[in-house]
């Protein structure tokens, strides 16, 4: 079973779809134990980070979160809930992060010129780390969908797992473990999406140890 987690942030509809076409039992859920019984998790997140920020915090998941990932819980987190995983956002401030990948979530205004933002629509991988779990379906050149104004800034090189192209390399996957981010919606993504979906479940069937 895959945790899809409720903290009023997120297009949950669209996840449990997608899990549903590749066979995978999707419960949206803002309940710890329910969060902690899963094989797996996924923080979805649309809007801006101090918001989603404070209301991870307001729901009691913040910490439960953190906690889980931290003890190898397979997490997955989606466009604004991948930003979440990074330790600080300069959105409108600065706000903490969950601290799960090294680095700071910026605004794409400051580091492309002459492009439209937000960064919306179809847009190809380069993929860097070849063999990263949630990607081994997915090669070099295959293309995701992207609706977002801010990127993150890995500060551990290691952690970039692939890139796409916006006026700049843009991170588009972030990984630690078994902590993965994309800054795409794979539910949005067609055939390509389900098939990362299809590796994160597959890693969170098999890749988590009590």
């Amino acid at each position: 079973m895959i945790a899809i987690v409720d903290y009023g942030v997120g297009n949950l509809f669209s996840l449990t779809s997608s899990l549903k076409k590749i066979g995978r039992e999707g419960v949206v859920t803002g309940d710890a134990d329910i969060l902690g019984r899963a094989d797996g998790i996924i923080l979805p997140g649309v809007g801006a980070f101090g918001d989603a920020s404070d209301k991870l915090r307001q729901s009691g998941l913040f910490d439960v979160v953190k906690e889980l990932a931290s003890n190898g819980k397979p997490l997955l987190g989606i466009c604004l809930g991948m930003q979440l995983l990074f330790e600080r956002s300069y959105e409108y401030g600065e706000h903490e992060g969950l601290g799960l990948i090294g680095g700071s979530v910026v605004p794409l205004k400051d580091y492309v010129e002459g492009l439209k933002i937000p960064h919306m629509g179809w847009n190809s991988l380069d993929i860097i780390i070849k063999d990263n779990p949630i990607l081994k379906y997915t090669g070099d050149g295959d293309y995701v969908y992207f609706v977002h104004s801010y990127f993150g800034l890995c500060k551990n090189g290691g952690e970039l797992v692939a890139t796409c192209r916006y006026g700049r390399d843009v991170a588009a996957v972030v990984s630690r473990g078994n902590i993965f981010g994309t800054q795409f919606h794979p539910e949005k993504s067609g055939g390509i999406g389900l098939k990362i979906l299809q590796a994160f479940c597959q890693y969170a069937e098999g890749g988590y140890v009590c």
